[in-house]
């Protein structure tokens, strides 16, 4: 077990972080994410609301439809990375763990100042499991009834009863892989994930193969790779802002983010990159520090790990702009010794999100 987020969380189970990370590969892993906060945003105005703080385009989200957002401060810093969705009667957001104590006065203080009508609603107490992996939706195709999964669309989410169980289920994940993030009532989280692992294509999978997996995929742990002082395009992340938002605006800090698309050439300094190491050595770690090849300092790792399906270590952090090109050669410093590194593609392994339809 490890602290994660003012939560208690298994690291890994009985078969090791290594073997972990291949089931999901290769069959359906299945995560215990109820450390994340799920939130209900209701009344009229719930649009209007989330276009305030989000820079999503959520307005165009139709029914079920669902997209990855962050919330920004008003220097255009990121306060949290986040899922929004439309679930019909209802918006129903996703947040990280132990951001309620600043995600929640945040949203709080931009609506009461909005005037809008619109509430905010805690879903304390839920669970959320995550069945991740190519075999996850054979997995669900058993347990469920009337569900047509050739049509159910990554980033796209429906209630459902799952095994019995009533759940807000959406085909989505942190892992590169097929999968769904399944919301329930808390008393019946465990059952379910009982009946989950009764299938033999199922196994329980803990946080130290979650940040394997996430990090070959390419994707951003909040507090590593993005954080308050983080802009989006120097992230990489400007894809999750609407086209129409990037234009209208009328979101917290984007006055700033405006700015700096307008001139990027001077106002983006650093850029968020892949690396891997260019012959033998360890993992960098957060905070190691990247230097080009006459020693100068230019960046530093924000996440590093040995990659089990990439077969290599394989690490995401910032360097100076002019340092970001694919196939720059450049080092790291683990601990006194350096080791040669060169900026290399992200994912690192092929993902397989579904896109669903015939």
């Amino acid at each position: 077990m490890t602290g994660f987020g003012g939560w208690d969380m298994p690291l890994y189970y009985k078969d090791g972080i290594m073997k972990e990370h291949k089931w999901c590969r290769g069959n359906a892993g299945l995560f215990d994410v109820s450390h994340m906060l799920g939130v209900k945003i209701t009344g009229e105005d719930r649009v209007k609301f989330a276009e305030s703080f989000l820079p999503a385009n959520v307005a165009e989200l139709g029914e079920g439809e669902g997209s990855l957002t962050n919330i920004t401060n008003e220097k255009g810093g990121l306060i949290d990375d986040c899922i929004i969705t439309n679930a019909g009667d209802h918006l129903f957001l996703v947040i990280n763990a132990g951001h309620e104590d600043k995600d929640i006065p945040h949203m709080s203080s931009v609506l009461s100042a909005s005037g809008l009508n619109a509430a905010i609603e805690l879903q304390e107490g839920k669970g959320i499991l995550a069945l991740q992996g190519p075999k996850a939706v054979d997995v669900m195709k058993k347990i469920t009834k009337d569900v047509d999964y050739d049509n159910f669309k990554f980033m796209t989410g429906m209630t459902m009863q799952v095994s019995g169980v009533d759940c807000f289920v959406t085909r989505s994940g942190y892992t590169g892989e097929d999968g769904f993030e399944l919301s329930c009532a808390g008393a019946d989280a465990a059952g379910l994930a009982e009946q989950l692992l009764k299938d033999e294509d199922v196994q329980l999978i803990g946080l130290g193969a979650r940040d394997s997996l996430r990090l070959e995929a390419g994707l951003c742990l909040y507090g590593n790779d993005i954080d308050d002082d983080t802009n989006p395009i120097e992230a990489g992340l400007l894809w999750t802002i609407g086209k129409r938002r990037r234009l209208e605006g009328g979101f917290v800090g984007a006055d700033k983010i405006q700015e700096i698309l307008a001139d990027r050439k001077n106002l983006v300094k650093r850029k968020r990159v892949g690396l891997t190491l260019a012959g033998k050595g360890p993992p960098p770690r957060s905070h190691d520090k990247l230097l080009n090849e006459n020693g100068d300092e230019i960046g530093e790792i924000t996440s590093g790990v040995f990659g089990p399906s990439a077969g290599k270590p394989v690490a995401m952090g910032y360097v100076e702009k002019k340092y970001g090109k694919l196939g720059t050669k450049v080092k790291v410093q683990i601990r006194k010794k350096q080791f040669d590194m060169v900026i290399d593609k992200m994912p690192f392994h092929p993902t397989n999100f579904y896109s669903g339809g015939n």
